[in-house]
């Protein structure tokens, strides 16, 4: 596929406003959250709960794209159309998870790489064939006393930049998303040097693989507290560190910037991510949540058929919620009522 049809899909994506909803939620991961609705995980709760979401009427106003696990690209709807057909339908690009996880980083204690180059290539060709359009890959980054080390950083960054070259040979646009991770007790000033100096290498290293920086997105960490910090920044000052790091590291032709919602509830994603837009930068800067776009819906589905209706419209409210954010507009009290 040629550069120019890249860019077009990576700016179709966030344009008007819109996010990524991230349902690349791994088998295991997915149980964890049907667990917790008292759920049993079986390929086809997985795909019904799946279904629910992607066919949430109007969703499409405010999704640009959507994150698929293996096994869900290979799924389809109730009436029998693939999911990337349904989505594809309805305007909004399908894409795939293409990382095998983070393992243990040899010699570097407490400290991961992410796996996943041996068969890429080819694996990436079966999914253009099911539809899928674009690709993500996620890089850990821990914080801890003496971590991350510049080995991690480095391990991570060049893994990141020969996944985005073979996807992009794919004829597909790679989502690049070092997640700097809020788990520690790390200050927020902590959190920025982190983040920059993961940004800078990896930026650094997509510039040696040759990779058109115009046909990709980036997701990345909010800059923020670490969850155990006994001091938490409030949205302003995340927002202030959060627009002045990537302005420092990011380059302008990126055509956006996708924020994970790492572990925030809710809420506080979305409020965040509004905080940022009212500074602003010359991307777009989104969203691609997973549990911050559903886990009302989750909690409201329950397993039950006759709760899909309420469980669409709890996930079209936070859609929309995050749209109104990416717009700057968002206000506490938008939050009051639910409705489709």
């Amino acid at each position: 596929m040629a550069a120019h049809d890249l860019q077009a899909i990576a700016r179709t994506i966030v344009a008007d406003n819109k996010g990524i909803l991230a349902a690349d939620e791994s088998t295991g991961t997915i149980k964890k959250r049907l667990d917790s609705i008292g759920v049993e995980s079986t390929e086809e709760t997985r795909r019904a709960y799946r279904n629910l979401l992607f066919t949430t009427p109007g969703f499409e106003e405010y999704i640009g794209g959507v994150i698929l696990y293996d096994e869900t690209l290979r799924q389809s709807a109730d009436d029998g159309t693939p999911f990337a057909e349904v989505l594809s339908g309805k305007g909004v690009v399908p894409g795939i998870k293409v990382d095998t996880g983070a393992k243990a980083l040899a010699l570097s204690p407490g400290e991961t790489v992410t796996e996943g180059l041996d068969g890429l290539r080819e694996r990436l060709a079966e999914y253009v064939e099911l539809g899928a359009r674009f690709a993500k890959w996620r890089a850990v980054i821990t914080i801890g006393d003496g971590l991350p080390t510049e080995n991690c950083v480095h391990a991570n960054a060049h893994a990141l930049a020969r996944y985005a070259a073979l996807v992009q040979e794919a004829g597909m646009v790679p989502i690049v998303e070092p997640e700097v991770l809020m788990d520690a007790d790390n200050t927020i000033e902590r959190c920025d040097e982190v983040t920059a100096l993961t940004l800078h290498a990896v930026y650094d290293e997509l510039a040696r693989a040759g990779v058109d920086l115009e046909g990709t997105l980036l997701k990345p960490n909010m800059v923020i507290s670490g969850k155990g910090c006994p001091v938490q920044a409030d949205a302003s000052q995340i927002a202030e560190l959060t627009v002045a790091c990537f302005l420092r590291h990011v380059p302008a032709a990126v055509p956006g910037i996708v924020f994970l919602s790492g572990g925030q509830s809710e809420v506080q994603a979305t409020e965040n991510l509004d905080a940022i837009n009212r500074l602003g930068g010359p991307w777009p800067l989104s969203f691609s949540y997973g549990r911050a776009l559903q886990q009302s819906a989750l909690k409201a589905w329950g397993g039950d058929a006759d709760n899909v209706e309420a469980a669409q419209a709890a996930f079209l409210h936070r859609a929309r919620m995050n749209a109104r954010a990416v717009a700057g507009e968002w206000e506490a009290e938008l939050e009051q009522a639910v409705t489709a």
